[in-house]
Order: C-alpha cells, then structure tokens, then sequence
C-alpha cells in the first residue's frame, strides 16, 4: 500500500511538472473524477463499469445504482463514501443494519474476478451516477 502511495505520489509529480512546462494540457476535473464525460459520452473504462454494475450489482443496488428492498442507493452512499471505504465494502462485504433497524447485509466480492479486475470501472461509473454527471440510463461511450 505504501509503495502504491509513493508510485501515485510520483506520478502526480511527473504530470505536474510536464503540465507545468506546457507539453501536456490537463484539465483539473480530469484530476478530481475517476471518470471523463465529454460531450455526454463517457470514456471507455467508466462505459465498462456501467456494463460490469448492471451485469452484477444491479441485482441488490437497482438500475442505474438506485437502490431497492435489497440494497442501498449508491448514487446516495457515494456522496460520502471514499474510494477506500466502497473498495473495502465491495471485496471484503458488511454486516450493518438499516436505518430501519433491518438487518443489512452486503457480500463479500473479492473471490470474483468480474469485480476485482474492473473494481476502478464500477467505481467510476457510480461515482458519476453520485456526482450527477450521468444520468440514468446507458451511456454513450467516446470511441
């Protein structure tokens, strides 16, 4: 985790100082969001958590991350929730209980290799959803 750290640390160095002498244009949204919408379409890899969510998570999150009688809105969740704690959540699962007082369980992912291999996608596409810079729906994907 530590060397992962440094390696972003590092990287965000380097951009800054090629960004800085000019040779690469970044816009700082691209810094801020794990997704880029351009003209309403969205890039690949968050087109490919819209895909990967609706094949898998759907199922207890509802269409276009929602919620339902099962699971939680995630456009709701992501207004609070880091990156860290949705990446915990999803592999290792939780065990709460509902404002309700309902029990509230969500399963553990990380055995899944449709989840942990586009864990970034999913994120990126839900965190789009939570930010309101996509709406409901399929995307349209930048080709």
């Amino acid at each position: 985790m530590k060397f992962t750290r440094f390696l972003v640390s590092f990287f965000i160095g380097i951009s800054a100082l090629i960004v800085g002498t000019g040779f690469l244009p970044l816009s700082s949204s691209a810094q801020d969001t794990p997704y880029t919408i351009v003209d309403g379409k969205v890039d690949k890899g968050t087109y490919n958590g819209y895909r990967r969510f609706h094949g898998i998570c759907h199922t207890c999150h509802g269409p276009d991350a929602l919620g339902s009688t099962i699971g939680p809105s995630l456009v709701e969740s992501l207004k609070t929730l880091t990156y860290d704690e949705f990446k915990k959540t999803v592999l290792e699962g939780r065990v709460g209980t509902t404002p309700q007082g309902q029990p509230n369980v969500m399963l553990g992912f990380s055995t899944n290799p449709d989840i942990v291999k586009y864990l970034d996608d999913i994120y990126a596409y839900v965190k789009a959803r939570s930010d309101g810079a996509l709406g409901p729906g399929r995307p349209q994907k930048k080709r």
